[in-house]
Parts: C-alpha cells; sequence; structure tokens
C-alpha cells in the first residue's frame, strides 16, 4: 500500500540548481491555485470534512493549510531578502488546522487568498538576481535554508497537497 501521506514522495532538494529549474519551480507555485482549485472542485461539505487518511487533517484543513504554510513561506522569502541571514521561526500545523478558520470556513475563501498570494509571489520571484537565490535563512527547526530551498520546497508542497485530495477523491470514487 502506498504512504498516503507522501503521495509524491518526500520532499528532497536538488542541489543542481539552473536558471531553467527555477523557472519550472516558480510555474509550479503559479499552477498550484488552479490545480487545488481543481481537486476540490464539486466535493460536497461530507466530502471536505473526509480524512485523506486515517488520522489525517480532512479535505478541508489541507485547503487551509496550504495557504497558511505559503504565507509563511513567502514571509520567509522576504525577510532573507532584506535581512542578513534571519531566523525564522516554525509554527504548529497541527494547532493552526484545528482553529474554526480551517476546520469549517469554505474552501473558496482560502482558494482566493491562495491564487493572490500566488501572483504577488510569482511576480517576486521573477524579479530576483541571481545572486538572491543563495540568500540564507535559519530555520529553528529545519536548519539553514536558502531562497532556492524554499523555491522548490513549495513547489513540491503544493503538489503534495494537492495529491492528498486527489488520491482520496481516486480511492473513494469521486469523479471531477
Amino acid at each position: 500500500m502506498p504512504d498516503l501521506r507522501y503521495p509524491i514522495g518526500r520532499f528532497r532538494f536538488d542541489p543542481s540548481v539552473s536558471d531553467d529549474k527555477r523557472r519550472l519551480s516558480i510555474a509550479e507555485i503559479a499552477a498550484a491555485p488552479a490545480r487545488l482549485r481543481v481537486a476540490v472542485e464539486g466535493l460536497d461539505d461530507t466530502q471536505l470534512d473526509t480524512p485523506y487518511r486515517p488520522d489525517g487533517w480532512t479535505v478541508r484543513q489541507v485547503v487551509h493549510h496550504v495557504p497558511d504554510s505559503h504565507l509563511n513561506a513567502y514571509v520567509r522569502m522576504r525577510l532573507a531578502l532584506t535581512e542578513t541571514n534571519p531566523t525564522v521561526r516554525p509554527y504548529d500545523q497541527a494547532a493552526w488546522a484545528q482553529l474554526n478558520d480551517a476546520s469549517i470556513a469554505p474552501p473558496s475563501v482560502s482558494l482566493a487568498l491562495l491564487e493572490a498570494l500566488h501572483r504577488r509571489w510569482v511576480l517576486l520571484m521573477t524579479s530576483l538576481d541571481p545572486a538572491d537565490w543563495t540568500r540564507p535563512l535559519q530555520h529553528l527547526e529545519a536548519g539553514p535554508m536558502t531562497i532556492d530551498t524554499l523555491l522548490q520546497l513549495y513547489a513540491w508542497h503544493g503538489r503534495h497537497h494537492t495529491a492528498h485530495i486527489t488520491a482520496l477523491r481516486e480511492r473513494e470514487g469521486w469523479t471531477t
């Protein structure tokens, strides 16, 4: 049985970074909101409140988690661009997923937020100079990172959570 936690596999940073790979990752981030919207299209409240795996978040919580996470990444990237090796703190993702805005709000709220955020984020990333991609930051849990790391991680992250939903739809026979 496949690992339902990682339907596309775990994140792995590719150190052989190139301008073409960056463009592909930026394109993944640009496409993520539309892909997530399609993944939840037509789901009713019962389906939205179904966990994507045993002991996992509901589809609704996954949809709300993505902009929570990507907002943090966007701020972290901006900090790395404007400060010298900033330290960034983690947040309790599980606790955030239990808050009412993540457990009962309609997905459309977070999908609109994600679309606006990603438009702004893509504008930022497409304006970076080559040296900007190597700017460092220190994550209190994950350790040292660069903007390149954030780019690859969040391109993966959008695909990862969309796959949670699409894999559940496939297993349950919920057609799009």
